[in-house]
């Protein structure tokens, strides 16, 4: 067992041969350069009696590589386990399903632990979310189709279309996804309490010192650094006042009708 992605290579000048994924291979690199694989390891509980073959944090991680190389199923790991000289021991895709399985609620809090404790490392040593700048974040839905009506939540949307309607919450600074609400199709675009979950799950996913003062029920007054809220017009709701005083700057990204800041407006439902 381990927590590598990827197995450890010379690059040199010249020669002749073409190595395919090596790509994802920088990428698993950098995985592992930050002990991505062993924190995600350490949040999932063994089962079974016997050790797993394949270290869990690294199936995780490889599963990764494979959908930054354009994955869209648990076979497509095949991509990977074809080049053992860059990502070494790869599991099957029985074993990543097997391991997707596996993931129950309180793994699945464990793992965003794991990725918010990784992701503060990063962020203290980048120039582009360090300094006292506010950070943003953006709140956006998308449209997933899919081609199986046996999907679980899948459901015709408002586009005429067939499949999920997830909504997202991103880091602006570096296009991270910060909060993700699974949600089937027909699922509206303008749900308050879905805006609420993502935002709440993105403020987790902060490093503390930016996140300080920003959580349900603290003092605003601890805040040390801003933090902006953007929404297109699904977020123009109540939503705005279940904000708290500090995030409550909530734009449109068409042109400007409405303008929200965090003065000492007061409105319904505001934490």
């Amino acid at each position: 067992m381990n927590g590598n992605s990827t197995v450890a290579v010379m690059v040199e000048r010249g020669g002749d041969q073409v190595v395919a994924h090596v790509g994802l291979h920088v990428l698993g690199a950098f995985a592992d350069r930050l002990g991505l694989g062993d924190s995600l390891s350490a949040r999932v509980a063994p089962g079974g009696e016997r050790a797993p073959v394949h270290d869990r944090g690294k199936v995780l991680v490889q599963a990764m590589l494979m959908l930054a190389g354009g994955g869209e199923a648990c076979t497509d790991i095949e991509h990977l386990r074809s080049q053992p000289s860059l990502f070494g021991s790869v599991p099957s895709d029985s074993t990543l399903y097997r391991t997707f399985r596996q993931l129950d609620a309180d793994t699945l809090v464990g793992l965003w632990s794991a990725m918010g404790e990784v992701r503060a490392k990063v962020w203290r040593r980048s120039s582009a979310t360090t300094g006292t700048a506010e950070v943003v974040l953006d709140i956006d839905s998308s449209l997933h189709e899919i081609h199986s009506e046996h999907k679980q939540q899948a459901a015709a949307h408002f586009k005429g279309g067939y499949g999920f309607h997830p909504i997202y919450c991103f880091a602006d600074a570096t296009g991270e996804t910060l909060g993700v609400q699974l949600r089937p199709g027909n699922a509206g675009a303008n749900t308050i309490a879905d805006h609420v979950t993502v935002l709440d799950q993105a403020i987790a996913q902060l490093p503390a010192e930016i996140a300080v003062g920003h959580h349900d029920g603290e003092d605003p007054a601890l805040v040390r650094r801003a933090v902006r809220v953007r929404c297109d017009s699904a977020g123009c709701t109540d939503f705005v006042w279940q904000a708290r005083p500090a995030q409550r700057r909530v734009l449109r990204r068409r042109p400007l009708q409405r303008q929200y800041s965090g003065g000492d407006q007061q409105g319904p439902g505001r934490r």
